[in-house]
């Protein structure tokens, strides 16, 4: 199935035809003008974009949405999309279905098949963390839209977004070490700096998985919605974000994430930046105009 532009200026795509990173990167022309993502390949991901944001949604719901080779691939075209044209990513997997009672899943981990076959030079080549580095340094913000399992290589990529909204069906958790290898797509640091290291000790040591109530009382995820609510949420926050000025948002990410011995020097240097903008002296004249407008 080719791509489908709505009403509302939202470019839709699914999969059709073999994907490769080669041709899956590629941006066209929307009819407003603005650069739109090819996914008219993908096989693993369903593509819906707005001027502002990026929905993806892992779609390999006959294997749980594990996260393959081709999946990589088109997770890397989707970062090159946004790392050229900056604007927010929400990543969700499949949503339950009320009427036949299929439950929600975001993503049960890594291709155990494929896994199994991977050897040291494989391991070597960090395939899943690479790109959920990536991700995690994308230049506007990153949301997660959590339901069902969360496992595996599946939380991890959750825990490279900036923000994770779930489910109270949400399942999340990394066994790997019950099948013999360990976390190493970003969990054995990025889930010590989300909970702390007594619970990320019993999460990756102990196998632990945690509840939707869980991750909320953790902090790991910062809201719980019904599933028929999730996707709406996301859209929620994406739309608070829109409200700032982007310019601002991506620079803030970028200093959020630096090393605490760059402070304060990049943030006098950023704020610098910020006070040259147009955007700057539009936004406090308008905040201006409308605090003297109340007076009157």
């Amino acid at each position: 199935m080719g791509e489908a532009t709505t009403a509302a200026g939202e470019t839709t795509a699914d999969g059709a035809g073999p994907s490769s990173s080669a041709n899956a990167g590629g941006a066209q022309s929307a009819h407003d003008g603005g650069a739109r993502l090819d996914a008219s390949r993908f096989t693993t991901l369903l593509i819906a974009e707005r001027d502002d944001r990026l929905h993806a949604t892992l779609h390999r719901p006959e294997v749980r949405n594990a996260i393959d080779a081709a999946m990589v691939a088109e997770l890397h075209a989707v970062c090159a999309h946004l790392e050229t044209h900056p604007k927010v990513l929400i990543l969700s997997g499949t949503p339950a279905d009320a009427d036949t009672g299929a439950k929600g899943i975001f993503a049960s981990g890594a291709d155990i098949a494929q896994l199994r076959e991977r050897r040291r030079d494989d391991a070597l080549a960090g395939i899943n963390s690479t790109v959920f580095d990536r991700i995690a340094k994308l230049p506007m913000p990153v949301i997660a839209a959590l339901d069902g399992y969360a496992l595996g290589g599946g939380a991890e990529l959750a825990y490279a977004a900036d923000f994770r909204i779930g489910t109270p069906a949400l399942r999340m958790g990394n066994p790997e070490t019950g099948l013999g290898i360990m976390a190493a797509a970003g969990a054995t640091w990025r889930l010590r700096e989300l909970v702390g290291e007594p619970l990320a000790k019993d999460i990756l040591l102990a196998g632990r998985v945690l509840t939707g109530p869980e991750c909320l009382s953790a902090g790991l995820v910062t809201e719980l919605v019904e599933p028929e609510e999730l996707l709406g949420a996301a859209d929620a926050l994406a739309d608070r974000i829109a409200r700032q000025d982007p310019l601002a948002v991506r620079i803030s990410k970028a200093v959020f994430h630096t090393p605490r011995e760059a402070h304060p020097v990049i943030d006098t240097l950023a704020q610098g930046i910020l006070f040259e903008s147009q955007a700057k002296f539009d936004r406090m004249q308008q905040f201006l105009e409308k605090k003297n407008s109340r007076k009157k």
